[in-house]
């Protein structure tokens, strides 16, 4: 018996570790072959192929995706397969500091005769990606070089770019519209109560909104309330920038049906007569009307059928450094902090307890780095980890090297929470922060299981030991984490108070969850000054008393392998981009989506204490 017992096991051993040769010799077979692939491919493209900037052409900045201050993706495959196939679903996205970089050496190249927007696949990105690059718009215009938009139709971001150009050209049958700004979410409350699941609900703060999705079946009226002031504020920011790029009133805006309608009669129903006549764009022209007039202005390409001109991507692979620049003097460091916050390690585009109090302590660590600036894009998240980001900024101050907060689109709750020991707190005029308040949720399903049958009991050595989300919540447990929430919210305003030189009265009237627009947020003393990141690193700089320095972003270090292979996709994806493959439009699709995101949101959240300082209305 115990020979057959062994022989059996002795078989199922062979068979797996068979089975696991096979696995392994199969995909390094495709890796060799795709490398191979590669390395044939760029080895046979030769210098007929090699990319480079053509004498008096145009610089196309053909943007795809959504600006951001940290794309997500860390390894060097994901983004090759999402370039190349579009084999992941996380939307494109598009560093605002490379176009930034773009645009200003495209200024300054005498080889590039005139910029281009080609914005047809551009996603967009918050008020203060866009006003950024809009600012690098403005500032290449006064090279005197021509600057055009062309565009079948134009979305609201894009739109906002487009407005920076000297000619706005739009296709005779496109069109555009402006649909202004709002805040809309799914509500779950009656689904929660069809699947018997109970919400214990945790928080403080009249405006801290976050769960209500869990807790109604519609927005509460004190989230209306906010949600109302921050989104009218923004959208004022948008038609104000607006009207001064393109020089016109800023009362042109046709906010309702009532004072649409009689211009689009006027345009006979005709969207791109309609957007020609209230001055949105210049001129109407078709495809190749723009093409022959780009003929005109920059030549033919040397193929004949385009017009003289490179890509952005095309631009970026031309002057960037194929490796990171060392750093030698004195230097500003940057480190990102953009996404939820969670506990621990986390990939870049979120942020980590552990992960991004690890950048900030290598900045501390480097003799070179007199100061940091940390440029924030978060709605906010565990509120232990927030702490723990904190105090490796207060450990930055310690060591002598002076912290400014940077805040983008978002740093909301727990974005404020790791902002609030700066130095100095920077703000665009359109950042969404406040949103100072906690709360804390756990859900357990005693009821649902126990209407499939199922029960779960047990024994414990003390009333501390729940452990099963199938049994129900002690009151007394319940109470216990109530009041360690209302504590966390006392450290909250606390801490506001001590680094804004305010009472706790002060702070508690402006907190309670409520969501502030940057400006408003800068009357109120939440922060000191508006402005981008030029304005924080030199607010940085001058808190270090540095005349000359540096400017270095500290990020994961990538080995020297990645790095390779990172270089090598990157340069080689160009020429498999015509497989990509486009993710579906359905509307029913993009619902379900919607509520996929709203659990994943909730159920990503991982703090130790259940604690959470997270803005999810802080969303556009």
């Amino acid at each position: 018996m115990a020979a057959n017992s062994s022989f059996t096991k002795s078989l199922f051993v062979g068979l797996w570790n068979v089975l696991n040769f096979s696995r392994k010799l199969f995909f390094n077979v495709i890796f060799i072959g795709l490398l191979i692939l590669i390395i044939f491919s760029m080895i046979n493209a030769g210098d007929d192929d090699k990319v480079t900037v053509p004498k008096g052409g145009a610089f196309v900045l053909k943007l795809n995706g959504n600006l951001v201050i940290q794309k997500q993706r860390s390894d060097p495959f994901d983004e090759f397969a999402s370039e190349a196939f579009g084999g992941n679903d996380a939307p494109r996205e598009i560093l605002v500091r490379d176009v930034v970089k773009a645009l200003h050496n495209a200024k300054l190249d005498k080889r590039i005769d005139a910029l281009v927007l080609d914005l047809g696949r551009f996603s967009g990105g918050g008020l203060d990606k866009l006003r950024t690059v809009a600012d690098a718009i403005q500032d290449f215009k006064t090279s005197d070089k021509p600057v055009i938009a062309m565009g079948d139709y134009y979305s609201q971001s894009q739109y906002y770019l487009a407005a920076n150009a000297d000619k706005v050209y739009l296709n005779p049958e496109g069109g555009m519209l402006f649909e202004g700004y709002s805040r809309n979410r799914m509500y779950y409350k009656e689904a929660i109560e069809k699947l018997k699941v109970k919400t214990h609900i945790f928080k403080v703060g009249t405006f801290k909104s976050a769960i209500e999705p869990y807790l109604r079946n519609d927005m509460s009226p004190a989230a209306k309330e906010a949600n109302e002031a921050w989104l009218s504020a923004y959208w004022d920011q948008y038609k104000n920038d607006v009207a001064q790029a393109r020089g016109i009133d800023v009362m042109a805006f046709d906010e309702t049906v009532t004072d649409f309608m009689p211009k689009f009669e006027a345009a006979n129903g005709d969207l791109a007569l309609y957007a020609l006549q209230n001055g949105w764009v210049d001129e109407l022209k078709t495809r190749e009307a723009m093409r022959q007039e780009m003929f005109e202005l920059v030549g033919k390409s040397e193929n004949g059928k385009g017009y003289k001109g490179i890509t952005f991507n095309n631009y970026m692979s031309v002057i960037n450094r194929p490796f990171p620049k060392t750093v030698k003097g004195d230097a500003i460091a940057v480190v990102v902090a953009k996404g939820t916050i969670l506990d621990g390690n986390q990939s870049p585009g979120t942020i980590g307890g552990d992960s991004t109090s690890r950048l900030l302590r290598k900045a501390r660590m480097d003799d070179n780095v007199k100061a940091v600036v940390m440029h924030v894009d978060s709605p906010g998240g565990s509120a232990f980890a927030s702490e723990i980001i904190r105090q490796e900024v207060v450990e930055l101050q310690k060591a002598g090297k002076p912290v400014v907060a940077l805040m983008g689109t978002y740093a909301a709750s727990g974005g404020y929470w790791i902002s609030a020991s700066a130095d100095k707190i920077i703000a665009s005029p359109s950042t969404i922060t406040g949103s100072i308040g906690i709360f804390g949720m756990l859900m357990t399903y005693e009821e649902s299981l126990a209407y499939l049958g199922v029960y779960s009991d047990g024994v414990e050595t003390t009333e501390f030991g729940y452990n099963s989300l199938g049994t129900t919540l002690p009151d007394s447990l319940g109470n216990m984490i109530q009041r360690s929430i209302e504590r966390g919210y006392e450290k909250f305003i606390t801490l506001v108070a001590d680094n804004r030189d305010m009472t706790l009265a002060q702070v508690d009237a402006i907190a309670q969850g409520r969501v502030w627009i940057g400006t408003k947020a800068h009357e109120l003393g939440l922060v000191d000054e508006l402005g981008s990141l030029d304005e924080a690193l030199a607010a940085a700089a001058q808190l270090a008393e540095l005349e000359e320095y540096e400017v270095t972003y500290v990020e994961r270090t990538l080995s020297p392998k990645e790095i390779f292979i990172q270089e090598l996709l990157k340069n080689t994806s160009v020429w498999l981009v015509g497989t990509q493959v486009q993710q579906s439009t359905s509307p029913l699709i993009g619902l379900i989506r919607s509520v996929v995101r709203d659990i994943d949101a909730i159920s990503r959240l991982n703090d130790p204490k259940a604690a959470y300082a997270l803005c999810l209305e802080c969303k556009l």
